[in-house]
């Protein structure tokens, strides 16, 4: 298997990436073969995969001008995973130069990607760090060079916490930044759930298992657990709502039936 220019020296390229596999379900060309192949697999038991990942995007994009209506223009995305078109810096830098965007990722063909994209740009950067541990992000001299952590930030967790297992208790990582935040801050979130995914449970379990076989297990909550990460948060209108519902550009009765699978939500800190 020859390795690309951009892979990193460092990287087994035999050993299939979640960030990978989502540039591959959104039409990206940082994949592997083997990342390919473990989305294939998963979409045989949920085509729908690449319009979950769509909805996303789109949710996250309205989301970032949302929080620049509301004067928030620093924005700390953790799980940023391999910047597509879209991605957080563009639409925020597009509506106002100054923002600032600090991308978190422990994929390294993540993060150097995003050092190549972000190149010459001195509102955005990106640390290679984990979601687990909120006070390494927190203590850095990249985040405390770009962020003004006293004044409001729009933390993203996009697609992200449904990689974190209970074992690794994502709900104080998730308080650990809140409280590290200044008030008025805005919590983004996305997460998976069997809720509103329109196939069996049982066959959705199929794409499940794709993920525990690759050792990324894909943990799908319920939305009574995920609103559960909002705690300290007033939920912004219309609360924690299938993606396309929040907040959408065009109806959501023309979406795909599989973009409302998982929920959405933005809640701001008292």
């Amino acid at each position: 298997m020859e390795r690309p220019a951009w892979a990193p020296r460092s990287i087994d390229i035999s050993v299939p990436s979640v960030s990978r596999i989502y540039d591959y379900y959104l039409g990206g060309s940082h994949n592997f073969e083997v990342d390919r192949e473990a989305a294939r697999k998963a979409m045989e038991f949920m085509p729908g995969l690449p319009k979950i990942m769509q909805a996303n995007r789109a949710f996250m994009r309205r989301a970032v001008r949302f929080a620049l209506d509301e004067g928030v223009t620093q924005f700390l995305d953790i799980g940023s995973g391999i910047p597509t078109y879209g991605s957080v810096h563009e639409v925020a830098q597009s509506a106002s130069p100054g923002a600032r965007v600090m991308y978190v990722d422990h994929d390294p063909v993540a993060v150097a990607h995003s050092e190549a994209v972000l190149s010459g740009n001195e509102h955005a950067d990106v640390l290679a760090a984990d979601l687990r541990k909120p006070r390494e992000i927190l203590a850095s001299s990249q985040v405390r060079q770009l962020i003004d952590l006293d004044r409001p930030v729009a933390l993203l967790l996009v697609a992200v916490l449904h990689f974190v297992e209970d074992t690794d208790d994502p709900y104080s990582a998730v308080a650990e930044l809140r409280d590290a935040l200044a008030p008025g801050s805005l919590l983004v979130l996305t997460h998976a759930s069997f809720e509103g995914i329109p196939l069996p449970q049982g066959r959705a379990e199929g794409a499940v298992d794709v993920y525990k076989d690759i050792r990324n297990p894909l943990i799908m909550r319920s939305r009574d657990d995920i609103a559960r990460f909002f705690e300290g948060y007033d939920m912004v209108e219309p609360g924690l709502v299938p993606m396309p519902e929040w907040r959408p550009d065009t109806a959501p009765e023309d979406e795909d039936p599989f973009a409302f699978s998982g929920f959405a939500g933005v809640g701001r800190s008292a």
